[in-house]
């Protein structure tokens, strides 16, 4: 059984890090353009330019939609991960000590959920893998053109 969940952890981390990307890139389209429900669900954005607010929405669309993609994967987790310990720490966590009694649930779960992106990478499915099997099948390729001639 082991054997099999270990042959199946890519595809099941692609999986996880496509969804990921998803929610959180919906999270940033509802506050810059009003969709999917809008800023907390009022219908309404976020005033361009507002700290951290509109910042935040900013990265959550770009973030998540390079997360999802599996493009530059572990550096978009890691601005993302921040990105929510800052919510967690400098919204959440100042009205109560739990994330259930403070409403950071989410935050806490994009933190950690980013942050586990960032160290073990896009798995499969994504464009990082693409990009680099291109590349090294263009190294192998220049390598083998390169033979030293025999004198």
């Amino acid at each position: 059984m082991s054997g099999r969940l270990n042959s199946a952890q890519p595809y099941a981390l692609g999986l996880f890090r496509i969804v990921v990307g998803l929610l959180f890139a919906c999270h940033g389209a509802a506050s810059l353009f009003g969709v999917l429900g809008g800023a907390s669900g009022s219908g309404g954005t976020i005033e361009t330019g507002t700290w951290p607010s509109w910042y935040a929405a900013v990265i959550q669309l770009v973030g998540g939609g390079l997360v999802m993609l599996g493009l530059g994967t572990r550096a978009a987790a890691v601005v993302s991960s921040g990105s929510m310990a800052y919510a967690y720490f400098k919204v959440h966590q100042p009205g109560a000590l739990w994330p259930m009694e403070n409403g950071g649930e989410a935050a806490a779960m994009f933190c950690w959920a980013f942050l586990l992106l960032a160290f073990t990478g896009s798995g499969a499915f994504g464009l990082d893998q693409l990009f680099a099997r291109r590349t090294s099948e263009q190294e192998k390729a220049a390598a083998e053109s390169q033979t030293p001639v025999a004198a």
